[in-house]
């Protein structure tokens, strides 16, 4: 029996990777903060405490003696160097969370850098971003994400030779327990009866890797198990990647909406619905390698997932629309009177 500490793992994806892990025989421990003790996650051993006083655990990481460390929730390069001090000498490998978000096309989608559209789908050796702290020029200073940067600690949890590293980039996940709700955008207007759903015409055909919570989950299970990992960086999503179009109306067939979806070019989109977005720069990732090297396939079909999204999104959605995102007087009178159905 393989024993997992894992770091993190009350929320979302956390929970999904907990689950699978227990159903795949591991002993694990949860370190966590303590503000929840989640209903839906299976028996397990809790430890609490804030990843902040780590190096302060070590006395009872020893006695854990973990196989593996399991790293959720890794933000920052002092957080990564923390957890690898803390665990020298306790686990034999650690396997990080990393993100979509390391790779130039990131910030060439946001406009950071003027380049060219990197080819997409990208494996695991494509260039990644060269500025650090993506998320500096919308947070404050007091905010954990001004500090945040996956690159640097995919470089910490790969650099030890005796703590052995594995990491897994992730693309934007949806799914029970979602506290983004994804869906939420387009769901929410079908529910409400909109005749049809306004998008930018620069994004009908943008692509982006996206993956169900359940799939990420054995994903991650699976490099955990399988030492084969060892020493590895790699990309986890369903293939191919989905439009903006195909999520849309995934999501539509869910719940019989058979309204239009109608492409408005930006300047005659409403203000909400924009996204100052290079749409060029798709975020398409190849995930032959976790294939091919740890025979991963996804167990959940993408319509199966979908359905399990959106029947936990019916009963777990925002009562409140969030007013950034959602003017519907503005919408109708930028409604073309002819409309082309998508």
């Amino acid at each position: 029996m393989r024993s997992v500490l894992v770091i993190g793992g009350t929320r979302f994806i956390g929970l999904w990777t907990v689950r699978r892990l227990v159903e795949s025989g591991c002993d694990v421990t949860v370190l966590h903060r303590g503000n929840t003790e989640p209903e839906a996650e299976p028996d397990v051993r809790h430890l609490h405490g804030d990843r902040s006083g780590l190096l302060d655990q070590r006395a009872r990481l020893e006695r854990l003696a973990p196989d593996v460390v399991l790293d959720m929730i890794p933000l920052t390069r002092a957080e990564a160097v923390d957890t690898m001090v803390a665990c020298a000498g306790v686990a034999g490998r650690i396997v990080g969370i990393s993100s979509q978000d390391v790779y130039l096309a990131y910030d060439i989608l946001r406009g950071k850098e003027a380049l060219p559209p990197v080819p997409i789908p990208m494996n695991e050796d494509a260039p990644l971003r060269s500025k650090r702290y993506p998320y500096r020029d919308i947070v404050d200073e007091d905010s954990r994400l001004y500090d945040y940067d996956k690159i640097p600690v995919e470089e910490s949890y790969l650099a030890d030779s005796d703590l052995r590293g594995t990491i897994l980039r992730l693309p934007a996940v949806y799914g029970p327990y979602d506290y983004q709700h994804r869906p939420y955008r387009y769901l929410r207007r079908m529910l409400d009866g909109r005749p049809a759903i306004l998008i930018d015409a620069a994004a009908v055909s943008w692509e982006w890797s996206r993956a169900f919570v359940g799939n990420v989950a054995d994903a991650i299970a699976r490099a955990v198990i399988d030492d084969r990992a060892i020493g590895r960086t790699y990309n986890v999503a369903e293939p191919p990647g989905r439009t903006e179009l195909e999520w849309i109306k995934a999501i539509a067939r869910q719940v019989d909406w058979d309204g239009e979806v109608i492409p408005l070019s930006t300047d005659r989109l409403p203000e909400h619905l924009r996204d100052d977005l290079n749409f060029d720069q798709s975020l398409v990732v190849d995930t032959d390698r976790i294939r091919e090297e740890l025979n991963y396939e996804e167990p959940t079909e993408a319509e199966d997932a979908m359905r399990a999204t959106v029947e936990w999104e019916l009963t777990a959605m925002p009562d409140e629309l969030p007013p950034h995102r959602f003017d519907y007087g503005a919408e109708d009178a930028a409604m073309p009177d002819l409309t082309l159905g998508l």
